[in-house]
């Protein structure tokens, strides 16, 4: 199993020290390095492969807030703070957990954990043992989404809400309807608007200029309807 290169980042020595620890129990991982503030995490991220930090938020200069925004597909982030008020926001950048000082090792290994499962799956959108699977985040948790029961996504503001065969509430996730697009195959689900996003198979009748799925009905909007008709051209018959 290959390893997850992490980097600690605390301007607290004691903090550095604890979660080097933990990290060394823990047989997934391995320490590429501790750093006292953002500005050296910085410098760590753009000399070498980080795969996961575990960054503290409130440091003098860049706080770990600020460090997180600004990495753009760089490695992916657990916060370590004594603050819960900044738990929203952390899952706003795209966080995969927040762990609450002072915690423990159990504590720890559990986003460890969520950590190890979030990179396993991030690159291509499912795990190598089941290509069906799609893990997102969802009320601070990693939730598995089994794709064959999609109907369709619809994105709002700040968050989507994927809707599933046979569950009345769908799942609230934090992510954003074009990173969802990205890591979802292509041959089974189509973007047909802005907002919304449909599983080609679970389309029961086309009208006009909408689908519908089941007792709902979305519209295709003029800038997905070359690309759906081409789809359509393909599965209709002459």
């Amino acid at each position: 199993m290959k390893k997850i290169r992490c980097l600690i980042v605390d301007d607290e020595p004691l903090a550095l020290n604890l979660i080097e620890g933990y990290v060394e129990k823990t047989p997934f991982l391995e320490l590429a390095g501790k750093c006292s503030s953002a500005y050296e995490a910085l410098e760590k991220i753009a000399a070498e492969k980080i795969d996961l930090l575990f960054l503290d938020i409130q440091m003098p200069g860049l706080t770990g807030m600020e460090l997180s925004r600004s990495l753009k597909n760089g490695p992916k982030v657990v916060f370590t703070t004594a603050f819960e008020e900044y738990a929203l926001e952390g899952f706003k950048v795209d966080a995969i957990d927040y762990l609450l000082k002072p915690f423990n090792y159990e504590e720890f290994l559990k986003s460890a954990n969520k950590a190890r499962e979030w990179i396993s799956v991030a690159s291509g959108g499912s795990s190598e043992t089941d290509p069906n699977a799609l893990f997102v985040k969802s009320e601070y948790k990693l939730v598995k989404i089994d794709l064959k029961k999609v109907l369709y996504i619809e994105g709002l503001k700040d968050y989507a809400k994927i809707f599933l065969q046979d569950q009345t509430r769908p799942v609230m996730t934090l992510m954003s309807l074009k990173s969802l697009e990205e890591q979802l195959p292509s041959q089974q689900f189509m973007r047909i608007h802005r907002s919304f996003i449909v599983r080609l198979d679970r389309i029961d009748l086309i009208e006009r200029n909408k689908v519908v799925i089941g007792q709902v009905g979305i519209t295709i909007a003029d800038a997905y309807k070359e690309t759906f008709q081409a789809y359509l051209n393909k599965k209709s018959v002459k």
